[in-house]
């Protein structure tokens, strides 16, 4: 049973989303509250896994209350949900686990607090103490959301976008290919000028009778190619694996 803490300052809003969890036997509000002090105080009293709150709120706003919370010694993961989508930078620099934009649908608030759910308190605890980001922020279907790092096999880019791909499914992400290449060296290897691969996913080099060389990746059906220009370095880099 996840447990649960919903902060509004708007009743009508709490008991919209008390309505939308009422029928589900895997989420338990222990406690509402109305500001963000009252957030932090609940949270010491009663330890939830996840605190649902909203971001505009008198007095201490769901900010402030979250950067507080990231001194607890157990922090819970914090789904904001707001009327605004500008604070999604600013609530993701305070580590929240997700993002939902008002009025928040039914399904779209599950999906939220199951990826929450799946996050394991260490999880939630490294990614807040992560001086490299462990996590991307990803606007889906849902909202915005939080990306694993260490789910995503390759990432490519098409024109204007780029694209993970992460157990068959393909997300655009907000940070350009050469951003991510200079922040994530480490974990993931250029192969070719549109593409970035996770290196911990990499099954073998292959290498064709035209002389034509693709990587083969863990979980993807098709080898990807790799330019003459960066064959080398792919060698060089492999050989230290």
């Amino acid at each position: 049973m996840v447990t649960l803490i919903i902060v509004d300052d708007e009743k009508l809003a709490r008991d919209r989303l008390l309505r939308m969890l009422e029928a589900s036997t895997d989420y338990q509000v222990l406690a509402e509250a109305a500001n963000g002090r009252e957030a932090i105080e609940l949270a010491q009293q009663l330890n939830p896994d996840i605190l649902l709150m909203d971001i505009r709120m008198p007095g201490m706003d769901g900010l402030e209350a979250a950067q507080h919370m990231l001194e607890l010694s157990k922090p819970p993961g914090i789904v904001f949900c707001t009327a605004y989508d500008e604070y999604a930078v600013s609530a993701f620099d305070v580590q929240a686990v997700g993002y939902l934009l008002k009025p928040v649908r039914k399904e779209r608030l599950l999906s939220a607090l199951g990826h929450a759910r799946r996050l394991s308190t260490a999880q939630i605890g490294a990614l807040r103490g992560a001086q490299t980001r462990t996590h991307l922020t990803v606007k889906t279907h849902v909202g915005i959301e939080l990306l694993r790092l260490d789910e995503v096999s390759h990432f490519m880019a098409d024109q204007k976008y780029v694209c993970g791909f992460c157990g068959g499914r393909e997300i655009v992400i907000d940070d350009s290919l050469k951003k991510l290449e200079q922040e994530f060296s480490e974990r993931f290897l250029m192969i070719r000028r549109n593409c970035l691969v996770a290196v911990d996913y990499i099954e073998g080099l292959l290498r064709d009778n035209t002389g034509k060389s693709t990587i083969r990746l863990r979980g993807v059906e098709e080898p990807l190619p790799v330019s003459r220009r960066h064959l080398s370095q792919v060698k060089k880099a492999l050989k230290t694996l």
